[in-house]
């Protein structure tokens, strides 16, 4: 039993004959007949009793139609809620932040947009870099904020902040009083780190393996909260963007890195070949002209 067998049933009970229920439906009386003769053939009996003047229906006709109005007042709800999801969508845009940022930039991007289109949700969700991509690959976000490490030709981005990574020690470790240190100078230090999801724990490792040593890993959390804790009580060291350093209190001191200097640099991604609503469309469009003008010598890496 199909939908569209269902629907023509019903027509032809609200209006008593073929004639008008064909017309309603944009069908031709005998394709309707066919229709109501195969729902007949697959009940195992006659839905109507035929009369000169008014169409009649049997009992299995009338238990028929008391079904049929459940399933069409079902699908009619079905249709409302979808409608409303998807509404609800073209009004929201999700994006993924990483826990290691300096929010405050892109929280400006968000508040000035929204003074343009009040309507628009936004829908924030804080991980790692990695967890981050999957999910804007895997259409569970529309937009993420990563680190980038290599380019991935699924995805359009624009970088927006170029820093570099500082040492991050306590007040009272034993390299606090100096302006800059190789990262060689590290070899015997114990790190504290962020876990896997994190790409500027990549960033660090292949920097310290460069430089001719594997970093001591003693710790590694997702929490930024928690590596900070750890370097206060002097119990590991470091390594942070410029921009999360400076809303750092005096128990600590950040320290320039040289030889290699560590390159971090954080992009907005969407995937390339996803139906963006019309809104998530403006946000692009406004996010390049905001992040361009606030970024000057950034290149975006859009098409």
């Amino acid at each position: 039993m199909e939908i569209k067998q269902l629907k023509c049933f019903l027509e032809v009970t609200r209006t008593g004959n073929f004639t008008t229920a064909s017309e309603n439906l944009f069908i031709t009386q005998p394709a309707l007949s066919r229709i109501i003769k195969s729902l007949e053939d697959e009940i195992g009996a006659p839905l109507f009793i035929r009369t000169r003047k008014k169409l009649i229906l049997t009992d299995a006709g009338r238990i028929l139609k008391k079904h049929a109005l459940k399933i069409e007042n079902q699908l009619q709800q079905l249709d409302a809620e979808l409608d409303k999801m998807f509404m609800q969508r073209k009004r929201q845009i999700r994006i993924g932040l990483p826990t290691i940022t300096n929010s405050i930039f892109f929280s400006k991007l968000i508040a000035s947009f929204h003074e343009e289109y009040p309507e628009v949700i936004f829908l924030l969700e804080e991980d790692g870099s990695k967890p981050v991509e999957e999910k804007v690959l895997n259409n569970l976000l529309d937009f993420g904020v990563v680190v980038l490490s290599e380019e991935n030709e699924s995805l359009d981005s624009i970088i927006f902040v170029n820093e570099k990574l500082k040492l991050v020690v306590s007040s009272s470790h034993r390299l606090a009083g100096k302006q800059e240190v190789s990262l060689q100078e590290l070899k015997k230090e114990d790190f504290i780190m962020f876990d896997r999801d994190f790409v500027l724990r990549n960033l660090v490792i292949n920097s310290c393996r460069e430089a001719g040593f594997q970093p001591k890993i003693i710790s590694e959390t997702s929490q930024l909260e928690f590596i900070q804790e750890l370097v206060a009580y002097n119990i590991g060291i470091t390594l942070l963007p410029e921009s999360t350093c400076i809303e750092l209190t005096d128990d600590f001191k950040t320290i320039t890195v040289t030889n290699p200097e560590i390159e971090w640099n954080l992009a907005m991604i969407w995937r390339k070949d996803a139906s963006l609503s019309q809104i998530a469309q403006e946000f692009v469009r406004f996010a390049k002209e905001k992040l361009s003008t606030a970024n000057p010598g950034q290149d975006s890496k859009s098409d």
